[in-house]
């Protein structure tokens, strides 16, 4: 079976990290993420890891592959409490890149959509081909006409994990604005930073694993304060720490990990944010 190539420097760079913290963080603690078909992916992948081995090697990079499985577990948890109460709507995974959400949460009656620029989807497909109920969108996010391709008529659950960083807040407001606009009802989950941890993970993450050119640009220091008055149409801003808001660490991964944990909470506040549409 053919290797397929990710090229160093380009957006399907970005796929690399999140997907070997996943590896990692599977045989270091499966009960945390059951890591399905991350070895295998890993392997049919052509790049070159030593980046991300010495960096997931140091006791910081363990700890953001277990901020990687904090985070999945949090967003899914999100999509799951929507579809108790919506279980024909739609899970539209937002910068999927290699994320499989929809595998975790389906409920055998909603609908998945995975959405990312097309050389992403391209390995996307080869790697992780849609399944049933299921569809694989090649499309900028800031081009609304993706929005034609989402059947709401059920509801719609939008999450994104580590993707809203690299656009800016005025691309971020316009996007939530007109989702609340064509998805009413809906509700968009995602995680952010504030001002300080976003200076953090473009010096830590970015810039040692050698992707300094891409830009990190949107965060929040009190998401309900600063998202709420976007829009009349949002129902409610909430946000939750996501080391500790759904499934707290506590100190069985280490007093580190533990403290870390709490100054992520305290410093960085990496949250959990969810928008509800109104009706």
């Amino acid at each position: 079976m053919d290797r397929i190539a990710i090229e160093k420097g380009s957006v399907q760079e970005t796929l690399v990290i999140p997907l070997y913290a996943r590896h990692v963080l599977a045989q270091m603690h499966p009960e945390l993420y059951d890591g399905v078909n991350t070895g295998a992916i890993v392997d049919r992948v052509d790049y070159d890891f030593r980046d991300q081995k010495r960096l997931m090697d140091t006791r910081f990079g363990q700890f953001g592959a277990l901020e990687v499985a904090q985070r999945e577990y949090d967003l899914c948890e999100e999509a799951r409490a929507y579809l108790a109460e919506h279980p024909q709507a739609a899970v539209v995974n937002m910068g999927a890149g290699l994320l499989d959400v929809f595998s975790r949460v389906d409920n055998g009656m909603a609908r998945g959509y995975n959405l990312d620029f097309p050389d992403v989807i391209a390995v996307r497909d080869q790697l992780m081909p849609a399944g049933d109920r299921e569809r694989n969108l090649p499309c900028d996010l800031n081009d609304f006409s993706w929005f034609d391709e989402i059947d709401g008529s059920h509801g719609a659950v939008f999450v994104a994990a580590g993707v809203f960083y690299y656009f800016t807040t005025e691309q971020i407001r316009r996007l939530l604005r007109a989702m609340a606009e064509r998805f009413p009802g809906g509700a968009v989950a995602f995680d952010t930073v504030n001002r300080f941890g976003l200076k953090l993970m473009a010096k830590t993450v970015l810039d040692q694993t050698g992707m300094a050119d891409i830009g990190a640009y949107f965060c929040t220091d009190d998401a309900a304060r600063e998202l709420g008055p976007w829009s009349d149409r949002f129902a409610s801003v909430t946000a939750r720490s996501y080391m500790n808001g759904y499934r707290p660490l506590g100190r069985r991964y280490g007093l580190l990990n533990a403290l870390l944990a709490k100054l992520s909470d305290s410093l960085v506040h990496m949250s959990i944010v969810r928008v509800e549409f109104a009706r």
